[in-house]
Parts: C-alpha cells; structure tokens; sequence
C-alpha cells in the first residue's frame, strides 16, 4: 500500500498538481460551462461526450443525416480500436505464451462493458443526477435504455450536440460513448498482463467501470446541451445541471482525462498489486512478434480518427481540426520517439516508432479540438520524447512491472496533453479559444487561470482513479483472487486458463 501511495504522490509532484478541483470537457464550437466564474466567463465546449439528452422543447429538431451517418462511421472506427486494434498491439507485445490471454481479456471486456453500459452506465454517466451527488453520478432515467425508442410512433429520441439546434439521435450517441468505456477499461490490463486471472480480471473490470469510470465520465463531460442557454442566468442554472468538472471549465476533447489517465492510474496500481511477472530481470520478456503489434498500432491509429474527430459530434469544421492534429500531431511523436531512442540506444526500433504512435495520439487527444496545428505539432513532439523517458526513466523511479507500458504512455502522455490543452487553446498560439453561449460567439482563454484548471481535473482524476482501483483489486482479492499460480504462470495462460494456444508449429 505504501508503494503505490508513494507512487501516487510522485506522479502528481512530477506534474505539478493540485489538489483535487477538476475540469470539464468540451469538444466542437460550443462552449459548455463557466470557468471560475460560473455565469461570466463560459469555459468549455465540445468533448467526446458532452451532452446527454436534448432539452425539451416545443420545436423537435430532425437530425442531420450527413452528422448522424458520420456519427455512425466515427463509433465503427473506435470498435475497431479495441478490437482488433488494441488486442493485437498488446497481444505482439507479450510472450507467446500468453497471446491468446490478452487477446480474450480485451475481446471479452468489450463485450463486458458494452452489456453493462446498455444496462446502466450510459445512465449513470449521462443523465442529470439527484441531490448532492449530482454532479458526481447521473440518475437512472436510462436504465435499459428506457425512453429513447418509442415503439408506438417509432420515433428515436434525440441527443443534444455542441451548437444550438443541431442534435443526432440518442442511439448513436449510446453507441459512440460505450466504446470509449469499453476501450479505457481494456487498456488497463496491459499494466498486469501475463499473470492476473481471467476471472479477476473480469470482476475488476466489472467494478472498477462502474465506481471510477462512470463518475469521471459523468464529472468531466455531462451537461444538458446549448439549447437551453439564452442569458446569463440560464447559463449559470444550466451550468449547475452538469457534472462537477464540467463546471469547473477545464478542456477535454476526447478523453484526456476521462480515458488515458484514469486507465493508466488504475493499470499502475494493479501493477503493484499483482506484484511483477515470474522471472522477471531473469528471463527474456521481449515482445513475441512486433508484426502484430505494428499491425495494431496502425489500426489504433485508423481508429483514432473516429475517437477524436468523432468527439466533435457534427460532421463539421472542428471535426476537421480534430483529424488533422490526430494525424499530424502523431506522425510528429513517431519521429521524436525515434529520434530519442536512436541517440540513447544506438537504433531505431519497430517498437519504438509504435510506441511513439500511441504516445502521440494520447497526448493530442485532449486537445485535438481545442488547439491549431501548430499547437498539435508541439504536443505530439513533445510526446514522443516524454512518453520515452516515461516508459524509461520514470518506470524506473516507480518500480512497478506495469509490463506494457500503460502508465508510461497513457498516462504521462494523457497528463502533459491535457495540461497543454490549457496552454494552446489560446487564440495567441493559435488556439480555437471557447464558445460563449449567451452572446453566441468565440472567446479567448486566460492562459495561466486555465492551466490551473487542468491541472485541478489531472489531479482529480488521478486521485479518484488510484482509490477506486485499490479498493476494487482488493475486493477482489479477497474474494476469488488476483494472480494465477506461479505454475500457471510459468506455463503461459493460454494454456493454464483457456486450453489453446495462438500457435501450432
């Protein structure tokens, strides 16, 4: 326990964080909240997902079917960064022994999660609580999805967006979010790969979605939409409807926060947890086959394009902005990774140019929306020598055996881009700035008060994360146990845990 307090308070001193405020997110032209002041000073727009249902009305907006087909396409293209995608590049990356384990943990989670959201974590992430607790959790008017098809007009309720008067239906908006919940819970098992039972990694799974990804989710990025916002005081009472970082004003595009850094906090501690692989610093622990993590890396990258352009939720000019950075800010982390490890190393590596991919495309997601190209390249430059020395140096201060590198990617990547979010947002460095609802216009960012609040979300989210998650492993510890036996271990969990394996000489 002491280790990963120790660790905890490391990783938020390296990031110059403090305490727990947060942030909100937004994504596309509208703005969504106040900053520090709720009524003046509108702070965020668009993010990945923002809005929850329409605000009711006399007029019933049609949606646009051009917005909903790419809608559509966006959440097809984020399935498949899960899977295949990401089972394959986490599946090259471990031995060949355990290669069908990691691709049935994140296969099966999918599945998992996206059962569980239909159930009650759309609900719970994007409806308007009750109480006190509101801006932390949402309520339970979407159960089982009730309310949004009516089966006797055949009418499909529709969800709000980020500027006033364009909406999508609801179902595309369910789908598109559950795949963000699907894929932020599979990343986390990479940090414990080749040794945690398939059982435990499913109940964890199971709680830790519901008790730190849902509430993040809901705090950062629910509010009632723009329709409703006509002056200062139905800012200021729509404001009060959102989720707690929503409120505060901080800027998340696509998931900054709510994905990179609050899986990567939770991979780290399970990393301590189930304590380090058999044999390691003994036995080779090389990747198996950099074709299928090359293979993966470049189907991550194809995804991304639906996970952050997607985020802007209209098929419309800030999603171009988001797909531009997406891959340009990318392309610039591959070259800085390589370059990084060819003077430190003495070559260039497959591993590392995918790794730089990954890196780049975590850090510009926070921002892809928010920031100019210029702003991007910065980002995803920085990230490739960063995200470096975190899966270098940083690891090495930590001492975990988080074995595929989440934290040191996911999480320095997705710290240092939501933080520079708050830097480049700034008309000054080209920056989009936010939307200003009332007066239905753009305004500039103060740099230094935004900066603050992304700091505030960071450290919210880590904090929040790192509880759940120790809570969460050692439920189910005690219950059915986290870690296979050394035997099994040794064996490989393909065979130990599934009875196949990958490859038939």
């Amino acid at each position: 326990m002491h280790k990963i307090i120790a660790s905890l308070m490391l990783v938020a001193a390296l990031c110059g964080l403090s305490a727990p405020v947060f942030a909100e997110d937004a994504a596309s032209a509208p703005a969504a909240v106040a900053a520090t002041v709720p009524v003046a000073a509108p702070a965020a727009a668009p993010a990945i997902a923002a809005s929850a249902v329409a605000p009711a009305s006399a007029v019933v907006e049609t949606p646009n079917k051009g917005d909903t087909s790419w809608m559509i396409v966006a959440t097809l293209l984020v399935i498949m960064m899960s899977i295949p995608g990401l089972a394959l590049f986490y599946g090259g990356l471990v031995r060949s022994k355990n290669m069908l384990s990691i691709l049935m943990q994140v296969f099966s989670i999918f599945a998992l999660i996206t059962v569980l959201w239909a159930v009650y974590g759309y609900s719970l992430a994007f409806t308007e609580g009750s109480g006190a607790l509101s801006p932390f959790i949402g309520g339970f008017d979407r159960l089982f999805l009730k309310g949004i098809f009516d089966s006797a007009t055949g009418n499909v309720a529709n969800a709000a967006t980020f500027s006033k008067g364009v909406v999508i239906p609801e179902f595309v908006f369910v789908a598109f979010q559950a795949t963000f919940a699907a894929i932020t819970v599979a990343l986390i098992v990479g940090s414990f790969a080749e040794r945690m039972k398939f059982s435990a990694v499913m109940l964890f799974s199971a709680l830790w979605f519901t008790f730190a990804y849902l509430p993040i989710a809901h705090m950062v990025w629910f509010w009632t939409g723009p329709d409703a916002i006509t002056n200062a005081a139905t800012l200021a009472s729509e404001t009060l409807k959102g989720g707690w970082l929503f409120q505060k004003g901080a800027l998340d595009f696509a998931g900054g926060t709510v994905v990179h850094i609050n899986a990567a906090v939770a991979g780290l501690v399970g990393a301590f947890m189930v304590g380090k692989r058999v044999g390691l610093g003994k036995e080779s622990m090389e990747p198996h086959n950099m074709v299928m993590t090359m293979i993966g890396a470049s189907l991550l990258w194809v995804g991304w394009f639906g996970f952050n352009a997607g985020s802007a939720l209209e098929a419309g000019g800030t999603a171009t902005l988001a797909f531009a950075n997406t891959l340009i800010a990318t392309a610039a982390a591959v070259l800085t990774w390589l370059a990084a490890e060819w003077m430190l190393k003495g070559k260039p590596s497959m591993l590392g140019a995918a790794s730089g991919a990954v890196a780049g495309l975590v850090a510009i997601t926070p921002a892809c929306g928010w920031v100019g190209i210029g702003g991007g390249l910065v980002i995803g430059a920085l990230a490739g020598v960063v995200c470096f020395w975190g899966v270098t140096g940083l690891k090495k201060l930590l001492g975990a055996d988080d074995a595929l590198d989440v934290f040191g990617v996911h999480g320095v990547g997705g710290i240092m881009g939501a933080l520079l979010t708050g830097v480049f947002n700034n008309w000054h460095l080209g920056g989009t700035g936010i939307s200003d609802y009332v007066a239905n216009t753009v305004v500039n960012t103060d740099m230094m008060p935004q900066l603050l609040i992304q700091a505030q979300a960071v450290g919210t989210t880590i904090v929040w994360s790192g509880v759940v998650a120790f809570i969460c492993y050692k439920i189910v510890d005690i219950t059915i146990g986290l870690r296979v036996t050394a035997d099994e271990e040794r064996e490989g969990l393909d065979i130990s845990l599934h009875g196949e394996t990958a490859y038939h000489n």
